[in-house]
This record gives structure tokens, C-alpha cells and sequence, in this order.
């Protein structure tokens, strides 16, 4: 048995704001890829993978009924004869590996499934989000459902508010331009729950929720919308102050080591870093006008592009 692949994903912006509403734009990473699978003789880490299925399984089994149901004797029989995610997707590095498994999942056992062959209604949307919404908390506590959404449709999302999604278009890649989105390694595992957290203690000060609406957001919104429009120019003076904002107010999510390296961005202009997913760990998202510059600034770190200008 092997189930149809979903890919990782990748949130350009927005990353905390749209916890409270500010756009949001997400694509699909297929460099990384995950299927349900059978074997005869699984690996340890199938095995591994499998006993978390099987806990996975129980939590679906609990979610209410109105908002969605599985074939949950079909399910149990496949997770006892050994069914587990066979994923390239690292974990904790902010690509929605739970995403992936999720969006699986749902493909394989939900009851009256939503397809991406449909007419995707901003109701369909919402509703999907939902679903997921609640399967993935299982994974985070608390989840926006926007990971397996992105995975399960293997199209961009466009986030205008918590209630308002679309899918939509992105600009086509220029394969000869020198400007690029990268990621960059941090070599550590990020965790979710922790970040949260320390973000929703912050927001009990004036101070910080005054900065995240006035600043953060602000400038969240308009990289989404010079993204979409394919404005450059204005993209990356935008994605400068995002940077700023972030280095100064979301330093705890920054691994101590690229303190450093992203002030040294904002001062020569070669590249601008930004958080990828919650941060903490994982993947460093980057943005320059001039990719060779950027390797030559980071030479230290293996760059992987993952859209070019």
C-alpha cells in the first residue's frame, strides 16, 4: 500500500500575526513530501511512526462528529496492520510536517471529503480549516489548521483574515533572477507549543500588543500584497522592516547564534531573515535581491532556494 503524496509548506508571511488577523500568505514546498504506507518489513522508524499513528487515531476518533467523520473501522484496522507516514518532511523546522499527515489522513478516511476538484468556496475553505483545525491540535495544542489546508490542496493560501481565506495565484518564478526566497538550517529542532506560548505572554503587555498592530502587521500586510502583486522593489524594503521589527521584539524565537548574522543582513542590505513557522529552531526563512551576494554573506550555511525573482 502507498497513498498519494502531500508536500510540505512554506508561510512567506505571517507567521504570529495571524493569530491576530494580519495577512498571511502560504505555498507549497514539494522538495519535501509524505505518503501512507504498508510494509512487510518495516523499518524502526516505521515502526516509531506507527505507535504515533496509533495515538493519532484515538484523537481522531474523539472529534465531534458535526464537524467531521472518519471511517474509524478502517482506519484501526489499517494502523494495527502496521499503516505509518513514510515522510522526508524534518520535523520541528516549521514546514508542516504534521501538516502533511493530517491532510493524508483526511484524504484517506474522511466521510463526504471536501476534493481540490471542486469549487472551492470561501465556505469549503473554512470548513476544511475547521476539520483540520481540530485533528492537528492533537500535534500543537492549539493549530490554525492552515498547515494541512496548504498540504492537502498543494495550492497557495492566501490568509486576508481568521474567518476570510482564498486560494490564489503567485507570480511566476523568474528560473533566471537573481532575487530569492531561501531557507537556511538552523541545525535545530523548534517546538511549537513553547513559542506559542512565550508569544501569548507577551501579548499581555500594551507595549507589545501596540507594536504587533502597528508595526508587525502593518508590514506583514503589505510584503503579502507587494508579493502578490509582483512589486519587487517594494517587497523587500517592506520585508526590511519585518526583519527590523522582528530582531527587536521577537528575539526569543531567534536562536541566540543568528542574532548576529541577521543584524549583519540588515546593515549590508545582501539579505533580510525572517522567522519560518513559529521559529525557536528549524528553518530560517531569507529574502535578497541578489542570491550570489546571499551565499557569499552565509557561506557558512547551506542555502536551499525555494522561489527566485
Amino acid at each position: 500500500m502507498k497513498g498519494p503524496l502531500f508536500y510540505s509548506k512554506i508561510l512567506l508571511f505571517g507567521e504570529y500575526g495571524i493569530i491576530k488577523d494580519s495577512k498571511g500568505l502560504s505555498i507549497p514546498y514539494s522538495f519535501y513530501n509524505g505518503a501512507l504506507k504498508k510494509d512487510e518489513n518495516p523499518s524502526d522508524v516505521a515502526v516509531k511512526s506507527n505507535e504515533s499513528l496509533k495515538r493519532f487515531a484515538a484523537h481522531i476518533q474523539g472529534i465531534d462528529s458535526n464537524i467531521v467523520r472518519f471511517d474509524n473501522d478502517r482506519l484501526q484496522a489499517d494502523v494495527n496492520s502496521g499503516m505509518y507516514f513514510d515522510s522526508s518532511i524534518p520535523q520541528g523546522y516549521g514546514v508542516g510536517s504534521s501538516g502533511a499527515l493530517v491532510a493524508a489522513l483526511y484524504d484517506q478516511y474522511a466521510f463526504d471529503k471536501i476534493t481540490v476538484l471542486e469549487n472551492l468556496t470561501r465556505e469549503k475553505l473554512l470548513k476544511l480549516k475547521t476539520i483540520f483545525s481540530s485533528m492537528e491540535s492533537f500535534f500543537h495544542g492549539k493549530s490554525s489548521g492552515l498547515d494541512p489546508l496548504n498540504s492537502y490542496l498543494s495550492i497557495p493560501i492566501l490568509i486576508n483574515s481568521k474567518d476570510n481565506i482564498e486560494a490564489t495565484g503567485i507570480p511566476a518564478q523568474q528560473s533566471s533572477g537573481k532575487g530569492a526566497v531561501f531557507l537556511i538550517d538552523s541545525g535545530i529542532i523548534g517546538e511549537t507549543a513553547p513559542m506559542v506560548s512565550l508569544f501569548m505572554e507577551s501579548m499581555k503587555q500594551e507595549g507589545f500588543r501596540k507594536m504587533l498592530k502597528n508595526q508587525f502587521i502593518k508590514h506583514t500586510d503589505a510584503c503579502v500584497e507587494d508579493f502578490l502583486k509582483g512589486d519587487v522593489k517594494s517587497l523587500f524594503s517592506n520585508t526590511k522592516q519585518l526583519s527590523k521589527v522582528v530582531l527587536s521584539h521577537f528575539k526569543p524565537m531567534i536562536p541566540k547564534q543568528f542574532h548576529e548574522l541577521w543584524k549583519k543582513g540588515l546593515d549590508t542590505n545582501d539579505y533580510y531573515l525572517k522567522l519560518c513557522g513559529s521559529g525557536g529552531g528549524g528553518y530560517i526563512l531569507g529574502f535578497t535581491e541578489d542570491i550570489q551576494k546571499a551565499k557569499l554573506a552565509l557561506s557558512d550555511y547551506k542555502l536551499e532556494v525555494v522561489y527566485n525573482f
